[in-house]
This record gives structure tokens, C-alpha cells and sequence, in this order.
């Protein structure tokens, strides 16, 4: 699809229907396109739980409100944002540091100041959260519009109880879970509701 038309076309949908399902080389491939996301000095500090399994659906479903989507769309996602992925140590961090001086972005000799300038960047909770949680959302914002290129609807869901889908799902504390997303296709039988306004742009642009 031409850009213009996915940024149109991806929408919130409501309704999934329950019988067309989704491919495990769809969901790899739209995974894939989203993990070209920029992120905080390339840390890509986003995972990803995967429901298919109805059972895992419907206990999902108990601390999401029941919002009928998820078990109703084929795939569900948790999104989940590592709020440690800056420090030294981590795996993503390690691994993003190797992967930079094989590429020639970086030099061996490097390593101690990025591990100070990345404590220095996210030295209260406050700013780890905000890592977690924007670099999340680049990835979810990538997955969403992925998906619509590759043909398929999607809605990202708040309204859920953060420690309950922690407890269920064995969540380790060092991850956010900024929100889930429902992915599938369009339940023709209903009716899509028409595009919400947007704001224009005298009403983004502040001074202050």
C-alpha cells in the first residue's frame, strides 16, 4: 500500500471476526517491518508476549475490562517496554553495543562512556518509565501500521489491570506494560464507525 493510504486506513476497529484468522508468517513478517522503529540509542528495548491460545485469551480477557476483542481478534499482543534496557549489563544493551562496533558505529573503547552517558539520561525512575514507555510505543505505532499494509486491523487497549496481566503472565517487574494490541481482520457483519477528528495543525503547535 502506498504510505498515505496505510497512515488513512489503519484504524481502531472494534469488531474482529473470530473466523479468519492470521498467519504466523503474517505476524513474523509485520514484526519484522515494526522492528525498523527508531529507539534510544538503538537499545530496542520492546518485547512482545503472543496470545493465540484461547485460554490465554479469556484469562487476559479477566483483568482487561472483558473487552470482548480479545478473544474475539486472532492474535493479542502484550506490549511489553524494559525499563532496564539502558543499563550496562543488560542484554540488549550488550548485545546493541557489539552489534555497533561490528558496524563500525562504535569503538571498542567506547563502551565506558555510553554506560555513563546512558546512566546519566535515565537516572531516576521517572526517566526509566519514559524509556520504556516511548520506546514501546515507537515499536506499537510501527506494528499497527505494518499491519495495515499487510492487510490487516488492529486496536491498542488500555483498560486493563497492569498488575493483574503481570501476575498472570509472569511478568518480571523490570518491564512496563504500556498496552496490548488486537490484531486480525475486520468483522464486515458490523458496522466501522466513521474516522474521529484530528487536530490541525494551529491546534498541535504551542509556545509557551
Amino acid at each position: 500500500m502506498e504510505f498515505m493510504d496505510v497512515i488513512k486506513q489503519r484504524r481502531a476497529v472494534n469488531f474482529f471476526d473470530p473466523a479468519k484468522d492470521v498467519s504466523d508468517a503474517q505476524i513474523m513478517k509485520i514484526f519484522e517491518t515494526a522492528a525498523l522503529a527508531p529507539s534510544s540509542s538503538n537499545l530496542q528495548p520492546w518485547r512482545v508476549i503472543v496470545l493465540r491460545d484461547i485460554n490465554k485469551k479469556e484469562t487476559l480477557k479477566k483483568v482487561a475490562m472483558n473487552q470482548p476483542k480479545i478473544t474475539e481478534a486472532p492474535v493479542v499482543l502484550i506490549i511489553l517496554g524494559d525499563r532496564e534496557g539502558w543499563k550496562q549489563g543488560n542484554a540488549d544493551f550488550e548485545k546493541g553495543f557489539v552489534k555497533s562496533v561490528k558496524a563500525g558505529h562504535a569503538k571498542p573503547e567506547q563502551y565506558d562512556g555510553f554506560v555513563s552517558s546512558l546512566k546519566s539520561l535515565y537516572d531516576t525512575t521517572e526517566k526509566q518509565l519514559a524509556f520504556a514507555c516511548k520506546n514501546a510505543g515507537f515499536f506499537a505505532m510501527s506494528l499497527m501500521l505494518a499491519a495495515k499494509d499487510a492487510g490487516l486491523d488492529s486496536h491498542p487497549m488500555d483498560g486493563f489491570d497492569i498488575d493483574g496481566v503481570r501476575k498472570a503472565f509472569n511478568i518480571p517487574d523490570h518491564y512496563w506494560i504500556p498496552l496490548l494490541m488486537a490484531i486480525g481482520h475486520f468483522d464486515k457483519s458490523k458496522t466501522l464507525s466513521p474516522p474521529k477528528w484530528r487536530k490541525s495543525y494551529d491546534e498541535i503547535v504551542v509556545n509557551f
